[in-house]
């Protein structure tokens, strides 16, 4: 029996894993969607998506639909008419026709256990709320927002201390795993879905830069799992002597404060302690505004301290 023709729907390095691994295994992948090109960096020049650049490594149809429910593009795919369509972090909502076309139907890499954490952001919410375990779900999509069946999870244990970007990419590599299981299934036959309970749904909207200021009178390690929730995007940040100092990695340590809230203590082994609303933060990575990232050793060596200084 031939292998299912495929079409992929992804943009960002989450996806990449995904893409490589159908591509490795032989399928043919009759196109690939992606977001167009964005300007970055201080020349604003364009910028391919990490799909795109993939896909044209491999030559790939590489299409880039401002609107995925415009007719120009719905009529290039009913032109290519893939068996399945396989979305990873695309960044459209998909109109009916694509998820209801394919006689095998649209599929979905989500980086969470859903139905905990629909949405944009599942991942930097999961180390926010300090989730201890999380994970991969392949569902079939529907019209609604992450809500359509499960059809195969993988669970994971959260590192102590791991930070969104080491998860990202572990989670990439689960859901390639576990998406390459679940297409397998779907070709033979044996693939079930299972409705999600949406009584037990939890939301993970998407953060901007201005939500990642820190709030120093919430307690030490609601303030850590922040920091590693933001890290390094959207970034967590606070104010150094009117600059934005942006936070990428520090530990918690409760107990009795006595300072007031966002005072910078003296120097430890743990890193530089800063007063929370309950117990202290360890700053260990950071980056002032104008100058490169660095760990706070290296930081402390060029900035010297006012007495009394506060973040915040």
């Amino acid at each position: 029996m031939p292998k299912p023709r495929l079409l992929f729907m992804g943009t960002p390095e989450f996806a990449v894993p995904s893409l490589k691994m159908l591509i490795d295994a032989g399928y043919p992948v009759v196109g690939v969607a992606t977001q167009p090109d964005k300007p970055k960096g201080r020349g604003r020049r364009l910028q391919a998506s990490p799909i795109k650049e993939l896909a044209e490594e491999n030559g790939l149809l590489v299409l880039q639909p401002e609107r995925v429910r415009d007719d120009a593009f719905l009529q290039i795919f009913r032109g290519l008419n893939p068996d399945l369509v396989v979305v990873a972090a695309f960044g459209q909502i998909l109109p009916v026709e694509i998820l209801e076309r394919p006689k095998l139907g649209c599929i979905n890499v989500h980086p969470s256990l859903l139905p905990k954490y629909r949405g944009a952001a599942p991942l930097n919410w999961t180390l926010i709320r300090g989730e201890k375990t999380t994970g991969v779900t392949i569902m079939m999509m529907d019209a609604g927002v992450d809500t359509g069946d499960i059809i195969l999870q993988e669970e994971t244990t959260v590192g102590e201390g791991e930070t969104c970007d080491c998860l990202h990419d572990r989670l990439a590599k689960m859901g390639a795993n576990l998406l390459l299981k679940t297409i397998r299934q779907i070709e033979q036959g044996t693939a079930t879905r299972t409705p999600q309970d949406h009584h037990q749904a939890t939301f993970a909207p998407r953060l901007k830069k201005e939500d990642g200021r820190i709030d120093w009178g919430k307690d030490a390690v609601d303030i850590v799992n922040f920091i590693r929730g933001l890290s390094a995007t959207p970034g967590a940040y606070t104010y150094l002597d009117g600059k934005v100092f942006r936070i990428f990695k520090a530990i918690a340590e409760s107990g009795v404060v006595v300072e007031k809230r966002g005072a910078i203590g003296p120097p430890t082994q743990r890193g530089l302690p800063v007063a929370a609303g309950a117990g202290y933060v360890y700053l260990q990575n950071v980056q002032l505004e104008g100058k490169n990232r660095m760990g706070i050793q290296d930081f402390l060596r060029g900035y010297p301290f006012k007495s009394h200084a506060r973040l915040g």
